[in-house]
């Protein structure tokens, strides 16, 4: 519905700020409604294309968002805050760090962005700032779904358009521009300046590794200066690196040299990264071990001869049937055992200060009955006992002592090739020698699906957690 700037009563809607948004659902999917405050008319909806209620207020709320940047309550923004405000969205969908899942859900998210704007452009009484705002941000928009595809230049243009326009005050460069040519910019540096950008939206754990592999990195590059590196400098690097580490280490240190290199790229740091297609393949798959299922017997039967009330017992039960990670494992708490649709499950989360190596970790992970006779009704009672914390050691004695265990038990070298963590290999591989879906397998691991039901929405009770338990009981000879 196309609106005209004066209402029947003659307020002038041009003055008018946005009411409250209206969330309802018609045959199961859910919908969003604007309108200018202070009338019933004009106002307009956009279908947010779910009957999922968490998914549908993700998305709302990304709209919103969008919708809020560019004034919509405040009529008389001049076209200098609006500026400032593209500028803030374009660097954001340029310099965002993604993985397979996020590049999924904000294909989607640019997708009704993009829709939400041509509408507000078409129905809302809008100023000319506001429009012309409008016709930068799709433009933006755009830009960014080829940023998600690999291609930035577009939307590098667009920031360096935006950051160039002359509008009476002196525009603030941001560090990426205001880099001399003539100045040096090594690889320590670099990484200083990606760690700094990165350090509020990196969980601790993950920037440890960071800030160990760039230190690798550093270390070996010393003072090349990266904005004239050539290809021999990389594969320099390289063969440096396989000296003395194994390929699927290499693997994941140029892993993280790309990251960095793509991201001063994208900031105009360097001008181009001649870093691709340096990764070993030979020998670059990881060097862990599933347990075998002798293995994992093993563990279990002696995890039986362990007092009911001992910490070990449990600790260890549970990193097999349900194949968490050791960390998520032990920041464990009463509340995280409940019950779900008539389930009993651990939920992995990041309340009262918990994290979680990804988003795609956060899950809810059935509890299996007699799996390698694991005593689900013994485990509640270890729960009921407990305090808050199941498990009250610190993150490097729990590792220490867990993996002391296992090497006790079956002998294993200290190697590494064989440790707690292999408990979530023998978990998957028992998962695919069930013929479990690769989908249903993903969502009991915690790893990324590339679905966006999966990987942004399906969190706690979202999850079918029957679908996961039956699962589990087939993979475990219950069934």
């Amino acid at each position: 519905m196309i609106i005209n700037p004066r209402s029947q009563t003659g307020t002038n809607l041009l003055q008018t700020r946005l009411a409250k948004p209206y969330h309802y659902r018609r045959s199961g999917r859910y919908y969003l409604r604007l309108r200018p405050q202070g009338t019933t008319t004009g106002f307009f909806t956009l279908s947010l294309r779910t009957t999922d209620k968490a998914t549908a207020m993700t998305i709302s709320q990304e709209i919103l968002q969008t919708l809020k940047a560019f004034h919509f309550d405040n009529p008389e923004a001049t076209w200098e805050e609006l500026r400032e405000r593209l500028i803030d969205i374009a660097e954001s969908c340029l310099t965002m760090a993604h993985g397979d899942g996020s590049l999924v859900a904000y294909e989607m998210i640019h997708d009704e962005q993009h829709v939400a704007l041509r509408e507000a452009s078409a129905k809302l009484p809008l100023s000319v700032n506001q429009q012309r705002a409008i016709s930068k941000a799709l433009e933006i928009l755009e830009a960014a779904q080829e940023r998600l595809e690999g291609r930035p230049g577009k939307l590098v243009e667009i920031v360096r358009d935006l950051k160039g326009e002359n509008c009476g005050t002196p525009v603030t460069l941001s560090p990426s521009l205001s880099v001399l040519p003539s100045e040096g910019l090594t690889f320590k540096a670099l990484s200083a300046l990606y760690i700094e950008e990165r350090k509020d939206h990196v969980e601790a754990n993950t920037m440890r590794d960071v800030k160990s592999s760039c230190k690798v990195i550093a270390e070996i590059l010393g003072d090349l200066d990266l904005k004239s590196h050539t290809r021999e400098d990389m594969k320099n690097l390289r063969e440096k690196l396989l000296e003395d580490r194994k390929p699927s280490t290499v693997k994941k240190l140029l892993t993280r040299l790309s990251t960095v290199m793509d991201w001063a790229v994208n900031n105009d740091y360097i001008s181009k990264s001649l870093d691709k297609g340096l990764k070993p393949t030979k020998g670059a798959d990881s060097a862990r071990e599933a347990f075998s299922q002798d293995q994992v017997k093993a563990l279990m039967a002696h995890a039986k001869t362990l007092p009911v009330d001992a910490w070990q017992r449990w600790a260890l039960s549970l990193g097999v049937i349900t194949g968490t990670r050791i960390e998520e494992l032990r920041q464990l708490t009463k509340a995280d055992v409940k019950q779900v649709t008539g389930v009993w499950v651990i939920d992995i989360n990041r309340n009262n200060g918990k994290t979680a190596k990804t988003k795609n970790a956060l899950r809810v992970i059935p509890l299996t009955d007699g799996a390698y006779d694991f005593d689900l009704r013994a485990f509640l009672e270890f729960v009921q006992a407990a305090d808050s914390r199941l498990f009250s050691l610190g993150a490097g004695r729990f590792s220490e002592l867990l993996n002391g265990m296992i090497r006790d038990v079956l002998g294993v070298k200290a190697d590494r090739t064989q440790t707690f963590h292999s408990l979530r290999h023998s978990l998957a591989g028992t998962l695919k020698a069930a013929e479990i879906p690769v989908g249903t397998a993903e969502s009991i691991l915690g790893h990324a699906s590339g679905s966006i039901s999966y990987d942004l929405y399906g969190a706690g009770s979202a999850v079918e957690v029957e679908r996961m338990a039956e699962a589990l009981t087939t993979a475990f000879g219950l069934a």
